[in-house]
């Protein structure tokens, strides 16, 4: 049993997202997928002009791909490390965070990466 009251439910408070055109479920699983499958999925990113073309989406896919070929060398680096070479995969971890952020539609700014892409001007 419930009591009613005369106030309205008060409204969600929604993260921080992206400005400007809503950010789709479509667009929030290719960011995803960027982060998990970095650096593939954000080369195949590249080349899609329906995917690249969304603001979302271009935000995310440089960045994604830096990362993935930041972790790549640091995981290959430290595989000759051998008591090292067992947490590895525990670099992983961070792309998780990432895609889980992102999977809410906000931004997600990758500490150095993000600002070095940008200063490039490939975002």
């Amino acid at each position: 049993m419930t009591i009613p009251t005369d106030q309205e439910p008060a409204p969600e408070v929604m993260p921080e997202s992206f400005p400007g055109p809503a950010v789709s479920g479509d667009d929030r699983l290719w960011v995803v997928l960027c982060f998990l499958f970095a650096p593939l999925v954000p080369l195949i990113t590249l080349f899609l002009e329906d995917k690249k073309n969304r603001p979302f989406v271009k935000y995310h896919t440089v960045p994604t791909l830096i990362l993935g070929v930041v972790e790549s060398v640091v995981v290959l680096v430290l595989q000759l490390v051998p008591v090292v070479g067992c947490l590895t995969p525990l670099l992983w971890i961070i792309n998780i965070i990432f895609a889980i952020k992102a999977n809410k539609g906000v931004n997600v700014d990758i500490p150095v990466i993000t600002d070095f892409a940008k200063g490039q001007n490939w975002m």
